[in-house]
């Protein structure tokens, strides 16, 4: 390599000075430039941020060169920053106002994910067209829910949900009578007996992670000749443990196929337009491929995930490759 002075000139040259600009030069030569880190904000709950933003992220985002924000919700947007990437899971009017304002401003930003396709998962009525035939005009009077049951051609017993999304407990209804216990707004969906085994699928872009989680047992003729009333129980699908490592009737335990998650997780991603999501299905027990999806969720708790770091990180640099627009470097942000 030929570099400083003139080529072909005789000069006189200090050689230790000669020393010390090769030895500067050799380490320009082999530093790379380094490179301007991705700026998350982040708008969490404080329990969210906790259960999600995990030391195993933060270092592994950190050896990546994704630097995590936390954003003041009652601050201007447009104030802090600048983000490549907003991240959320904050409700109210307010937010969603504030959040839109800055997308209009700001189109070159990601937000995961747009408020108005969020809201389609916060209606559980709207979320799942398996019940969305039931006729809800006089779901806030108890005493109407045996009838609307009855004209939707539902069978007992029954899972009800709250219809807004907001809360993970659900009701198991085993007799008409007990219907009229339940409180409305709500959603009514068929109990399905499905080993005590559901799958929870978690969509993270276009990569999908499949658990298995325990979940209500089955239930027999005995059980409903035997049992009255309802009975409650509170945040199953989170609260449950895993059944990756348990001792299963492998007819149970066999995941979805491949292609039929691949399938449905791009049709949703298309008709909801989210990336960020998961979906809780069961399999018929006695069937290989009868699967009910019996809830969806926005942003779920990642952090149960196995190796949800890896698949976070790589989504998020996916997202930078393909939408990266160069803004002047962030000097500052909380860890």
């Amino acid at each position: 390599m030929v570099s400083g002075g003139c080529v072909g000139a005789e000069v006189e040259v200090d050689p230790e000075a000669a020393a010390a600009a090769a030895g500067v030069e050799r380490d320009e030569a082999v530093a790379p430039a380094p490179a301007r880190e991705l700026v998350v904000g982040y708008a969490l709950t404080s329990k969210k941020a906790k259960s999600f933003l995990q030391p195993k992220l933060r270092g592994l985002a950190r050896k990546k060169g994704i630097l995590f924000v936390a954003i003041d919700h009652k601050r201007p947007l447009s104030d802090q920053g600048p983000f490549d990437i907003v991240l959320h899971k904050l409700t109210g009017k307010g937010w969603q106002q504030l959040l839109e304002e800055y997308r209009e401003a700001h189109p070159e930003v990601t937000v995961l994910d747009p408020p108005g396709a969020i809201a389609h998962l916060l209606d559980r009525q709207s979320m799942l067209q398996e019940v969305s035939e039931l006729d809800l005009t006089d779901r806030y009077d108890p005493l109407s829910i045996p009838a609307a049951v009855t004209r939707a051609g539902l069978s007992l017993p029954l899972v009800a949900k709250p219809l807004v999304a907001k809360s993970h407990e659900l009701s198991l209804a085993y007799d008409p009578t007990s219907l009229t216990q339940l409180e409305p707004p709500l959603v009514l969906q068929e109990f399905v007996n499905h080993g005590g085994v559901m799958f929870k699928v978690y969509i993270v872009g276009d990569a999908i992670r499949v658990v298995r989680r325990f979940s209500l047992p089955n239930v027999d003729e005995g059980d409903l000749s035997n049992n009255a009333g309802v009975f409650r129980f509170p945040r199953v699908s989170c609260a449950a443990a895993s059944a990756d490592d348990a001792d299963l009737d492998p007819c149970v335990a066999e995941l979805p196929p491949r292609p039929l998650l691949e399938i449905l997780a791009r049709e949703l991603r298309r008709r909801l337009g989210l990336r960020l999501f998961n979906i809780d299905m069961i399999r018929e027990h006695g069937t290989r491929d009868r699967f009910y999806v019996i809830d969806m969720n926005y942003f779920p708790g990642y952090g149960k995930m196995p190796g949800y770091e890896h698949v976070f990180t790589d989504f998020l640099l996916s997202l930078s490759q393909k939408e990266y627009k160069r803004r002047p470097s962030y000097s500052s942000g909380e860890w």
